[in-house]
């Protein structure tokens, strides 16, 4: 084979119905299907004007999550009192750091509802909505 030969094509994927329908589409086994989907679709979320142990606490468990989560140059030097931060992962990254906020101090439960809110409310099968809170 040449590298002529290879075919790609990049696939929107917004939400875990989207995935889905790409993986059945090239027949994958219903349980791969499962399993997968939640890894397939990647979000950013702004969380805007968090405290700063709670930011560092986030950042720290997306990192170990396997996310990434980005906070103001102010805050990584301790000079910031508050921060907005830019959490970064799939749904299955996400669902892994949630549960790990919900038994955290500084807020980090009640940050981690409004984040599961956010993300799994309102879609007919509890899975991903892709919407934007003021």
């Amino acid at each position: 084979m040449e590298e002529k030969d290879v075919r790609l094509r990049r696939l929107a994927v917004e939400d875990t119905a989207a995935a889905e329908a790409a993986m059945r589409a090239i027949g994958t086994d219903p349980r791969g299907v499962a399993i997968m989907r939640e890894k397939a679709v990647f979000r950013v979320v702004e969380v805007r004007d968090v405290p700063l142990r709670a930011a560092n606490l986030m950042k720290q468990t997306f990192l170990a999550k396997g996310g990434e989560a980005a906070v103001s140059r102010a805050a990584a030097a301790f000079s910031a009192e508050r921060t907005d931060v830019l959490l970064m992962a799939t749904l299955a990254v996400y669902r892994r750091a949630i549960g790990t906020m919900k038994r955290q101090p500084f807020g980090l439960p009640v940050i981690a509802a409004a984040l599961e809110k956010f993300l799994w409310e309102n879609e007919p099968d509890g899975r991903i909505l892709a919407k934007d809170s003021e």
